[in-house]
């Protein structure tokens, strides 16, 4: 029983370890401004989703438990969601968490940033 309990306990810290946000900082070890990644993550004027920025985002915040093609590992399955939920839907989950999904797994700009993104996956 204890053995079980102690892999069960070892899995949860892999899983929760897996989901964290991932580190910022650029190749000088500095983290980024605000404002830098504001230029960084937004679209065009037209509204449109900076999809490069979005994907690496989600590799960073999302892929451990979702999967790098969004098919779901840990987490549900997001090839679809944007038929599912709004992208206002979409970032309350990211910043809030839902079910299994701790909150703030992505923050600010990259939780607006992967929010969109993944609302067009229809």
């Amino acid at each position: 029983m204890k053995r079980i309990l102690f892999l069960f306990l070892l899995a949860a810290a892999f899983v929760m370890n897996g989901c964290g946000a991932g580190d910022q900082a650029g190749e000088d070890g500095q983290s980024p401004s605000e404002e830098q990644q504001t230029e960084e993550n937004t679209g065009d004027s037209a509204g449109t989703v900076d999809t490069a920025a979005a994907e690496e985002e989600y590799k960073k915040s999302c892929q451990s438990c979702h999967g790098a093609d969004l098919s779901g590992n840990i987490g549900p399955d997001l090839r679809e969601i944007g038929s599912k939920y709004s992208q206002e839907e979409i970032l309350e989950i990211i910043e809030k968490g839902k079910g299994g999904m701790p909150p703030g797994q992505a923050t600010g700009k990259d939780a607006e940033l992967i929010s969109a993104w993944l609302a067009e996956k229809k």
